[in-house]
């Protein structure tokens, strides 16, 4: 049986698909210029539709953000499932967040950035909430590779200094181009933690 397809975190469902097309729309023309009609025209349904799925428009943006962020906590938990090694984790989870960012993900990722201003204040909290599961699970590993002695700074800097790579990578990465996710996430690691020694 095929796998279902997941397109910005979503499946491949009615309510994926819309979602998705969301997603799509907000990272092209920005939650405030996107409206519940260009919505239901970008999946075919009528604009009284959307509203058996969600209640405003605002709503279909937080759901857009939580999908993602439980997507991509479950690829940072996967990335480091089995794996003893905190450095050979590390490596996992910056591979993983390159994925989010310029991978299958990046649409929604982008919204998850650029449009939370849009949020309202109880949505905000629930989604930094999510947000809290994701960054302890990397301020654990970085916390066992300093313990181990792979590095020396504080975790919780290391963290930021690991984002802002990461996520500024948006800007110039060409997955197509002749340095691939693997690669990038090689360099990015041997910054936090060194180059590895000459044989």
């Amino acid at each position: 049986m095929a796998q279902p397809q997941i397109v910005n975190g979503m499946d491949d469902s009615p309510r994926g698909k819309l979602l998705s097309a969301a997603a799509r729309l907000f990272r092209a023309r920005g939650f405030d210029r996107t409206t519940v009609r260009d919505i239901a025209r970008e999946t075919g349904i009528q604009s009284g539709s959307l509203f058996h799925h969600f209640s405003s428009k605002e709503d279909i943006l937080f759901t857009v953000m939580m999908e993602v962020i439980r997507f991509n906590t479950a690829r940072l938990q996967e990335a480091v499932q089995g794996v003893a090694d905190p450095v050979a984790q590390l490596r996992g989870l910056i591979r993983a967040e390159l994925q989010s960012i310029v991978g299958d993900t990046a649409e929604a990722m982008t919204v998850l950035v650029y449009e939370w201003r849009c949020l309202a204040a109880e949505h905000q909290e629930q989604a930094l909430a999510a947000r809290a599961v994701y960054e302890r699970i990397w301020l654990d590993t970085l916390h066992a590779v300093r313990d181990a002695g792979g590095m020396r700074a504080d975790p919780v800097i290391v963290r930021r200094l690991i984002n802002g790579m990461t996520s500024w990578a948006s800007n110039w990465f060409d997955p197509a181009g002749p340095l691939d996710i693997d690669g990038l996430a090689e360099q990015i690691l041997h910054r936090v933690i060194g180059e590895p020694a000459s044989p």
